[in-house]
């Protein structure tokens, strides 16, 4: 998981937004709405992973969470490679919240220490029956212990979780192979289960398509954000980007106002997969499918 970032400088320019020549800088501690989110800090593995940065993607991600763009309640969550995890615990205080949510990072003691003591932070504004769990895991790794944790099999027998979110991954080229696997594993293999999936303009449109790419080996419909299905599958579509859409969300960002909010939204691309059932390649409930 730990390999070669491209652009590195394009990606941490993000979270130092440029705005005309003010520089907006990202705070240590970030405040959406009612939710204090901290970010590890930049040392270590935090800073080699940049789980020491807030990044566009997250709140984009949670400004559709807070719109009710993404369905999430009474749902199973889990979000790979979380840093503070803004857009899963947004959906845990949501009035209809998903029923479990986990958040998951490198296992390392401290990223892992500060996305624990944010959850533990803000565990007084869950809204039962929400479950919120925190958990370490590398991508491509056996995700069982994730599994594990699922309070319960779906109606249907099926494993798996019913919403996965991926906030700026994508830029860690070399890791898609152990991203899709670790998707594979996680992503419950249902008609109704969804990936969401945001990645910041700095990461290259090649870079993307190797992702959606492999995803679509595995059996995955991608989809232009917002459910419009004429996209398909296509493999060069670039995702859906809001560059002149204005920030939507209600909630109160301390520190950044609706402008700087809709221009970091607007720095943004995003996907959402679905399985194509009879294409899925993979384990399914124990049976190699291939």
């Amino acid at each position: 998981m730990a390999d070669a970032i491209e652009n590195v400088e394009d990606i941490l320019l993000d979270s130092l937004e440029i705005l005309g020549t003010e520089r907006v800088e990202d705070p240590g501690c970030i405040q959406y709405g009612d939710l204090v989110l901290t970010v590890a800090p930049k040392e270590g593995k935090a800073n080699t992973l940049l789980a020491d940065h807030l990044f566009s993607p997250a709140l984009l991600l949670a400004e559709r969470i807070e719109r009710n763009l993404v369905e999430v309640a009474g749902r199973s969550i889990i979000e790979l490679g979380a840093g503070c995890a803004l857009p899963s615990l947004l959906a845990a205080t949501l009035p209809e919240p998903p029923k479990l949510v986990v958040v998951t990072d490198y296992p390392d003691d401290i990223i892992l220490g500060s996305l624990r003591r944010t959850v533990e932070r803000n565990v007084q504004h869950f809204r039962p029956p929400c479950a919120v769990h925190c958990e370490g895991y590398e991508w491509g790794k056996d995700a069982s212990s994730l599994l594990s944790v699922r309070l319960s099999e779906g109606p249907d027998g099926s494993l798996g979780y019913d919403v996965v979110i991926m906030s700026d991954l994508l830029h860690f080229h070399s890791s898609h192979d152990a991203l899709i696997h670790s998707l594979s594993s996680l992503l419950a293999k249902t008609s109704g289960a969804r990936v969401y999936v945001a990645a910041g303009n700095y990461t290259a449109l090649p870079v993307c398509q190797n992702f959606l790419d492999t995803g679509s080996r595995m059996g995955l419909l991608w989809e232009g954000g917002g459910g419009a299905s004429d996209q398909g599958n296509r493999s060069d579509y670039k995702g859906d980007i809001e560059a002149t859409s204005p920030w939507l969300g209600t909630r109160t960002v301390a520190g950044i106002d609706a402008t700087q909010l809709g221009v970091r939204k607007g720095l943004c691309r995003w996907w959402v997969g679905r399985w194509n059932i009879p294409n899925i390649k993979g384990v399914v409930d124990g049976i190699t499918v291939v």
